[in-house]
């Protein structure tokens, strides 16, 4: 059984990502590392803006269980990542608009923005090459890509974001600050373009 608390916790942040854009009603991962060989992960039936305690479930490291049917299509890379990077207590993966359109046009994207370029300055976008091996090779690529990342960010063309962070509320601050500079892009090119 799961911590009430953790639940509730993760709950308000999903629908605080939801509203955010950057979950999708089925899309996106969140997960909390519990110790050394455990986390909990939504199940891939949860809808991000009603989580509940049936919408996560409770997955070992190094043991495959009939759990992981349940998990996330996520879970694999989450574990990878908490079994490279002992730093990662939280991780979400989403698909929010502005940054992941950003990405599908540019190899890197700089910010212009105080926050943007305060906490990112320049974001390297990696391109995936091949979808239909994706799912057999992102648990090998991720976090890779994310040790070798100064601000624990990656952003992939075409499938979207990863953040870990060892505070959720820091993990949360970064997505904020991702889109949020993201979008002021997006707006300035309108604006130019007038």
């Amino acid at each position: 059984m799961i911590d009430k608390n953790i639940i509730n916790h993760l709950s308000d942040i999903s629908l605080t990502l939801f509203r955010k854009n950057f979950f999708g009603i089925y899309h996106g991962a969140l997960s909390k590392k519990l110790d050394y060989q455990n986390f909990i992960i939504n199940t891939y039936d949860a809808i991000f803006d009603e989580i509940s305690e049936k919408s996560f479930c409770s997955l070992s490291m190094d043991k495959y269980d009939y759990s992981w049917k349940q998990a996330s299509i996520d879970a694999h890379v989450h574990n990878a990542i908490y079994n490279q990077i002992h730093e990662a207590k939280y991780i979400a993966c989403g698909m929010p608009p502005y940054i992941s359109a950003i990405a599908l046009e540019h190899d890197e994207i700089n910010f212009k923005d105080y926050f943007g370029q305060t906490l990112f300055e320049t974001i390297f976008v990696h391109d995936p090459g091949d979808f239909d091996s994706w799912y057999k090779r992102n648990q090998f690529e991720i976090p890779t890509l994310l040790k070798l990342s100064p601000t624990n960010v990656i952003v992939i063309k075409g499938i979207g974001v990863y953040v870990y962070d060892r505070d959720i509320n820091s993990l949360v601050k970064k997505i904020a600050i991702l889109e949020n500079s993201a979008r002021l892009l997006a707006i300035k090119k309108q604006i130019k373009d007038i």
